[in-house]
This record gives C-alpha cells, structure tokens and sequence, in this order.
C-alpha cells in the first residue's frame, strides 16, 4: 500500500500506557488509507497522570480528527468525552472518540468485539456458562457484551474487589444473566475469557488455572499476540480459541467505520 502523508493528512492517535505492543497504528493507517482518507494513526505513550492535560492538548489540534484508547485510559477517558453513547455510559468506559465541530463523541467497541470474535471462531454463546478474568474497561465491555449476546450465567474474577461487586450488580439489573464473582479454577465453564493484560509480558501468570481445562470449553483472550500462554495453554488442553489478534481485526473494523462516520 502507498501511504499519503502531507500537510493535508488528518490525523488520529491511539493513546496507552504502556503502548508499544498496540496494532492500531499500521491497522487503522490502512482502513483510513483504505477508504480514501488521507489519514494516520500514530501511538502515543502517555502516563495516567498526564493523560487529562495531553487531552487538553490535543483538543487545540486543527488536523486532528478522533484518538483510539487502551489500557489503562478507557474508564478516565469516559470523562474527558463531551458525549458518549448510552451503551459507553452504561459502562463507563470509552476506547474510541470522533472529533467534530459539536465536540468530542465516545464509543466503546471491544465488547462486541470480543462476541464478534467468539463467534467467528465457532464459539456457541446464547445458553452457556461463562467466566472471565478482568473488569477494567475492556473487560466491563466485555462482560456486558456476554451477557447481552445470551449467556445464561458469568463468573467474573476481578482483584479489585470493589470494581468486581459494582460491575456485578448492574449487570444483574439487566434481568439478562446470573452475574457472581467467580475463581480462578475454570471447571464447569463452556466460556473462559481473558480480559486482563496478563500475557503482555514475559513470565506472566495464566488468569486461570490452565490444567483445569478441558476439550468441551472454547478460550478467548485480549492481549493481541497471536500465541500467549494462556492460548497455547488451551490449546495444548484441546481447547478452541478466539485470540487477541482475532478480537482486534473486528474491533478495527468497527472504530475504522465510527471514525469515518458510517454505520455501525
């Protein structure tokens, strides 16, 4: 592909800490470059501490025209938005944000990206059991994504005990699932899902007991390498699995459209 880059280029950011291991910038170049936008996605490393004064400026940035999130900005993020949407709001939590003249406008894809996935992948999710490690913001995304897409019941194993309760409870106010906090032993699930960053770096602990898979449960994971532990792990246990790389190929589709204002 033949990339445009000239004083005309719009530009996007995707902004993490930490945020080399991030796919969006090549990713999200080609969707844009794709569609004909002269268009770039560049990282941008930015700690927690400075992530409301660099939002501060980029908001005086005339080319700029929307910014992708990831860990760990996508709960602050939902409050430096003008607008989010009602499913972001339910979760607080934003990993997309559109710029336009009436201001800063928040999605929050990774859910359904996570179900897109699972699916893709032959995962069978509407009346089945379901665990999953992590709730921050793409895990929140993701839980309620389950539960939305049909899971009869979800587990959820989260260290921060109080994030884990308050996330439960309003799941369960959805009336769709029974929601509880669950363990790291997996037994007697159909769906085990990681959403923490575990597997980002080397040496990292599984989210799960992994010798307490089995053949008949379908794994799923967010960290975007192909073959984490916890995936080589389920597959050595004679799981299926949805990777990382497979739940960020649909969510780039989705922001790619929500950036460049189609419907999704």
């Amino acid at each position: 592909m033949e990339l445009t880059l000239n004083g005309s280029t719009r530009v996007y950011f995707v902004v993490g800490d930490p945020i080399a291991q991030v796919k969006s910038p090549e990713g999200m170049t080609a969707a844009f470059q794709a569609a004909g936008i002269n268009g770039v996605c560049l990282p941008a490393h930015v700690a927690p501490d400075d992530l409301a004064d660099w939002a501060a400026g980029i908001r005086k940035m005339k080319n700029a025209d929307g910014l992708m999130v990831t860990v760990p900005h996508k709960i602050a993020f939902a409050g430096l938005c003008d607008e989010i949407s009602d499913t972001a709001r339910f979760l607080n939590t934003v990993n997309v944000v559109r710029f336009s003249e009436n201001g800063w406008h928040g999605e929050m894809f990774d859910g359904r990206a996570q179900v897109e996935a699972l699916l893709k992948n032959g995962a069978v999710l509407q009346g089945k059991k379901a665990v999953q490690a992590g709730a921050g913001g793409a895990g929140t995304a993701i839980a309620h994504a389950l539960v939305t897409a049909g899971v009869s019941e979800l587990a959820i194993v989260e260290t921060d005990v109080q994030r884990r309760d308050s996330l439960i409870e309003r799941l369960n106010s959805l009336g769709r699932a029974k929601v509880y906090a669950g363990t790291s032993d997996p037994s007697g699930f159909d769906i085990v899902v990681n959403a923490t960053p575990l597997g980002m770096k080397a040496g990292d602990p599984l989210p799960f007991d992994g010798d307490k898979l089995t053949a008949e449960m379908f794994v799923g994971d967010v960290v975007t390498y192909p073959d984490t532990a916890w995936i080589t792990k389920a597959r050595a246990q004679g799981c299926r699995v949805s990777t990382g790389l497979d739940m960020y190929a649909a969510v780039r589709d989705l922001m790619a459209d929500f950036l460049l204002q189609k419907a999704v």
